[in-house]
C-alpha cells in the first residue's frame, strides 16, 4: 500500500512537473504571437491611415489643378474680350472719324456759318438698374482705384447700355482711367467719341479738353491746341474752357 502511494505521488509529481515545463514552454510562443498579431494589426491601420491621407491629398491636388485651369481659361476669355472691345472702340473711332472729315470737306466747300453754338439735346434717362452699375464703376475709379476692373465694367456697361445719358459719361471716365494708367491711344479714342458723336453733352467740354490734354501728352502739339481752341469757342461758358485756355496762354508764351 504504501509502495502504490508512493508510485502514485511520485507519478503525480512527474505530471505537475511536466505540465509546467509544458506550461513554461508554451506560453512564450502565445505572448509572441499575439505581440506579433498586434504588431501587424498596427502596421495595417497605419496603412490604410496613410492610404487615406493620399488619396485625400490626390483629390486637393486635383481639384487644385481643376480651379487654376479655371482661371487660366477665365483669363484667356477676358483677355480676348478686351482685345475685341478695343477692336471694336477703334472701329467706332475710324467711323467717326471718316464722318468728321467728309464733314470738314463738305464744310469747307460750302459758304461761311454763322457762330455755332452747340444745342444740347435730350438723352434716354437711365433706370435704377443702370444707375446703380454707373455708381459701381465711378466707386471702383474714385475710391477704389481699381482701374482695370473698372474698364471691364465700364465696356459691359457700354454693351448692356448704349445711346444713353450715362453712356456718354462712360466713354469719358473710359478715357479718364485710359489717361491715368497710362494709356494714351486708348484714352485718345475714349475721348474723341465724347467729343466728336456727342458733342452735344455736358461731357462734351471736359471729353474735349482731356483730349487736347492726351494730345499734347502724345507729342501731338498742333492737335491738342485746335482741341483746346474748340473748347474755348463752342464752350465759352464751361469750367473745361478755362483750362483750355490756360492751357492756350501757356503755349503763346512758351513760343
Amino acid at each position: 500500500m504504501t509502495i502504490k502511494l508512493m508510485a502514485a505521488a511520485t507519478l503525480l509529481f512527474a505530471v505537475t512537473q511536466a505540465g509546467a515545463v509544458l506550461a513554461q514552454s508554451s506560453t512564450p510562443a502565445f505572448q509572441n504571437n499575439a505581440s506579433e498579431a498586434s504588431r501587424q494589426a498596427g502596421n495595417n491601420q497605419a496603412s490604410a491611415e496613410l492610404f487615406y491621407m493620399l488619396q485625400q491629398l490626390q483629390g486637393d491636388l486635383r481639384r487644385l489643378q481643376g480651379e487654376v485651369e479655371e482661371q487660366r481659361h477665365l483669363l484667356e476669355r477676358l483677355e480676348q474680350q478686351g482685345r475685341d472691345r478695343y477692336i471694336d472702340l477703334d472701329q467706332r473711332i475710324l467711323k467717326l472719324t471718316a464722318a468728321q472729315q467728309q464733314a470738314q470737306v463738305a464744310a469747307s466747300a460750302a459758304p461761311p456759318p454763322a457762330p455755332a453754338s452747340v444745342q444740347t439735346k435730350d438723352y434716354r434717362q437711365p433706370s435704377a438698374e443702370e444707375s446703380k452699375a454707373y455708381n459701381s464703376i465711378v466707386d471702383l475709379i474714385r475710391n477704389q482705384k481699381k482701374y482695370d476692373q473698372a474698364i471691364t465694367q465700364i465696356y459691359e456697361f457700354l454693351d448692356t447700355y448704349p445711346e444713353g445719358d450715362l453712356t456718354v459719361n462712360a466713354y469719358y471716365w473710359l478715357g479718364e482711367v485710359y489717361l491715368v494708367k497710362p494709356q494714351l491711344e486708348q484714352a485718345k479714342q475714349a475721348f474723341s467719341i465724347v467729343a466728336t458723336r456727342f458733342a452735344d453733352h455736358r461731357k462734351a467740354p471736359d471729353s474735349t479738353y482731356k483730349l487736347g490734354v492726351t494730345l499734347d501728352r502724345l507729342g501731338e502739339k498742333e492737335e491738342a491746341g485746335r482741341r483746346m481752341q474748340t473748347v474755348v469757342k463752342n464752350y465759352p461758358d464751361s469750367s473745361a474752357a478755362k483750362l483750355a485756355q490756360s492751357y492756350l496762354d501757356g503755349q503763346s508764351s512758351g513760343s
